[in-house]
């Protein structure tokens, strides 16, 4: 396995689907076809009702629940359902662990594909052409551009993001937050750290 690895089942899309979703979506506005109002309180909903710390739950839990995370690898849905988190974009995920061998890093190189019920709504940087391009050619210098420093004996598996599945990327747990409970580890889970840009950090 090599940097260059990539995990990917894209389909045909046309080019820049975010740019023609927007221009539809403000036609449809125009056209009142659509309620803004409505849309914004998705956003909203996405934001601050659905978001990192659905996924940083997840992680936690499966740190301290050894069963639980048996589940998450061998039927990541279903355990991920288990705890209430569901909905459209996360039907199928895939959990992928990093271990001291290896870093699992997560992208979309046609689109923004995502698992907003567990991550909430993707960063902008997320969806540039820059991250989807380079993340795939050089995933050792992106990384190090977000301050993630990897042992030269890790490797790095770029998983690409599709409709069909998305990915969870599942931490290694700092070793000086071993003891805590699962509700004290939550906030260590940070969003970046579940998209493989990032590494668990002690809350301030």
């Amino acid at each position: 396995m090599t940097d260059n690895d990539t995990h990917h089942h894209h389909r045909h899309l046309p080019p820049d689907p975010e740019y023609t979703a927007e221009k539809l979506q403000e036609l449809l506005i125009q056209k009142g076809l659509v309620d803004e109002k409505a849309l914004d309180e998705i956003v909203n909903i996405y934001e601050h009702k659905i978001g990192p710390q659905n996924g940083s739950r997840v992680v936690a839990k499966s740190w301290v629940d050894e069963e639980f995370k048996k589940l998450l690898f061998d039927n990541p849905t279903e355990a991920i359902k288990s705890l209430g988190f569901h909905g459209r974009q996360g039907e199928h995920i895939i959990a992928v662990e990093n271990t001291n061998e290896t870093h699992n890093m997560v992208v979309c190189t046609l689109c923004s594909c995502y698992p907003w019920p567990l991550l909430g709504i993707p960063p902008n940087w997320y969806k540039s052409d820059s991250y989807r391009k380079r993340a795939v050619k050089e995933p050792r210098k992106v990384l190090q551009e977000f301050g993630v420093e990897l042992q030269d004996t890790q490797k790095v598996k770029v998983w690409d993001s599709t409709a069909e599945i998305r990915y969870l990327v599942v931490p290694m747990q700092p070793e000086e937050s071993k003891g805590l409970s699962e509700d004290e580890l939550v906030p260590w889970v940070t969003r970046n750290s579940m998209i493989g840009t990032g590494l668990p950090t002690e809350p301030k």
